[in-house]
C-alpha cells in the first residue's frame, strides 16, 4: 500500500533526505562489515601461519626458543587487535605451545598454562574455527603434559579433545597425526597405524605446503617406527 501513495502527501525536507541517504549508506556499511573485517584477519593468521612453519621446519633448533618467543608478542598483539575473534587466539596458543615445547622442563608449565587458557577462550568463541585446531592443539596439551600434582596432563580429557577435533575434520592431516601419535603414547601403535595413513593421504591445504611436507615427514617416521 504505501508503494502506491503519491509522494506528495507526505513532503520530506531536505534535511530529513540528507539524513536519510545517511542512514541507508550506515546501514548498507554494517551488513558488509564483517565480510570487509574478515580479510585483515585472515590475512594476520596467515602471516602468524607462515612465520610459525618457518621456525618449526626451517631454523636450526638452538634459534627456535627465542624466535617461538617473539612470533608470540606478534600473535598477542594479532589477538587483541581483533578481539573477539578466535582464529588469532588458537595461533596465539600453538605459538606459545611451540615455545613451550623448546623450552622444555618445569620452567615451560607456565606457557603451557598460558597455552591452554588460549585454546579455552577460542573455544568459547567458535570451537569449529580453523577446523577445530583449538580442540586439537588443546588435546594435544592434556597428554603431553603432565598430570596432577605437577600440571593438568589427563589422557581421557586429551582423548575427548582429540576426537572432536577428528569429527569436525575427519580427513585433516592433524587431527590424524595427532590422534595416532596419542596412541602410540598410550600403547596402541597397532591402532595409530590407520590414522596416520590417513594423515599421509590428506588433502592439501590451500597456502600451507610447507607445514604439509613437515607434517607428512613426521607421520611417516612415525609410521616407520611403529612397524620395526
Amino acid at each position: 500500500m504505501i508503494s502506491t501513495l503519491s509522494a506528495s502527501r507526505f513532503p520530506v525536507s531536505t534535511a530529513r533526505r540528507r539524513w536519510l541517504a545517511g542512514a541507508v549508506s550506515a546501514l548498507s556499511f554494517l551488513a558488509f562489515a564483517p565480510a570487509a573485517q574478515a580479510a585483515p584477519v585472515d590475512d594476520a593468521v596467515a602471516e602468524l601461519q607462515h612465520d610459525w612453519e618457518v621456525i618449526r621446519y626451517q631454523a636450526p633448533a638452538s634459534e627456535r626458543e627465542k624466535r617461538f618467543e617473539e612470533l608470540s608478542a606478534k600473535a598477542h598483539k594479532a589477538s587483541e587487535t581483533f578481539a573477539g575473534r578466535a582464529e588469532p587466539l588458537v595461533w596465539e596458543g600453538i605459538i606459545v605451545s611451540s615455545w613451550a615445547g623448546e623450552k622444555g622442563g618445569l620452567g615451560a608449565l607456565s606457557l603451557v598454562k598460558k597455552a591452554k587458557a588460549l585454546y579455552e577462550t577460542a573455544i568459547r568463541i567458535d570451537g569449529n574455527v580453523l577446523d577445530g585446531s583449538a580442540y586439537n592443539s588443546l588435546g594435544v596439551l592434556y597428554y603431553k603434559v603432565p598430570g596432577w600434582p605437577v600440571g593438568f596432563g589427563d589422557k581421557e580429557k586429551a582423548r575427548e579433545l582429540l576426537q572432536k577435533a577428528l569429527a569436525i575434520n575427519p580427513k585433516g592431516i592433524d587431527a590424524n597425526f595427532f590422534f595416532a601419535e596419542y596412541l602410540v603414547e598410550n600403547k596402541k601403535p597397532e591402532e595409530a597405524v590407520a590414522y596416520l595413513e590417513r594423515a599421509l593421504q590428506a588433502p592439501a591445504r590451500p597456502g600451507r605446503p610447507m607445514a604439509d611436507a613437515g607434517r607428512r615427514e613426521e607421520a611417516s617416521q612415525l609410521l616407520a617406527k611403529i612397524k620395526r
